[in-house]
């Protein structure tokens, strides 16, 4: 059934529109679209590659409309940003690890829930340089797009192009997500003050 579902060419569009989408509605299901066509494609139904690059490039495309929305839209934004405290701190973050070239924290944000949107529209309202932002967001789909499509592989290749194998690699993909949401919250480590001259 699984192959059945996950068959033919409709299947990229469908990741593409998914992943396109899931930086403003991040409810959106498509890393277990991602999963489950890359599990179907471990029986020869697809190709890895096309769903890999299919996956990273929609990834950075909608990082990128997020980026230019919320530099436009700035002032709103702002506002918005505001009045959260958890959203002031994950900008305030991003911007000094921006500043410092830690894009690291883009790549980590991918994988945590929400965290491709809050620093997408985070880089955008502080109108972070795209030079600084954009090669980190790409280095982040794509590693976020490897990652799925390896758990849909290999869970294909353990326990078949079934729903068990979809549902255990969407688990190790919620850990992976659990353990990037840890990272991110942990406070960051201040820096060394210099020593007073002697």
């Amino acid at each position: 059934m699984l192959e059945s579902v996950a068959a033919g060419p409709w299947i990229y569009a469908a990741v593409a529109v998914s992943v396109l989408l899931d930086v403003f509605v991040p409810v959106l299901p498509s890393g277990i679209l991602v999963i489950a066509a890359a599990t179907a494609a471990a029986s020869g139904n697809g190709s890895l590659l096309a769903l890999a690059l299919c996956a990273a490039t929609a990834s950075l495309l909608g990082d990128l409309v997020a980026y230019r929305l919320a530099w436009r839209g700035r002032s709103r934004l702002h506002r918005a940003i505001g009045r959260s405290r958890r959203l002031t701190t994950a900008q305030e973050r991003l911007g000094t690890a921006l500043a410092r070239g830690g894009g690291a924290l883009v790549v980590i944000a991918r994988f945590a829930p929400a965290g491709r949107s809050v620093v997408s529209l985070a880089a955008g309202a502080a109108r972070r340089k795209a030079s600084q932002f954009l090669p980190w967001s790409a280095l982040a789909g794509a590693a976020w797009a490897s990652y799925g499509v390896a758990l849909g592989y290999y869970g294909g290749q353990w326990l078949g192009a079934t729903w068990t194998g979809v549902a255990v690699s969407a688990l190790a993909l919620t850990l992976a997500g659990t353990l990037a949401t840890y990272v991110l919250r942990r406070p960051p480590i201040p820096s060394p003050s210099p020593s007073p001259a002697s």
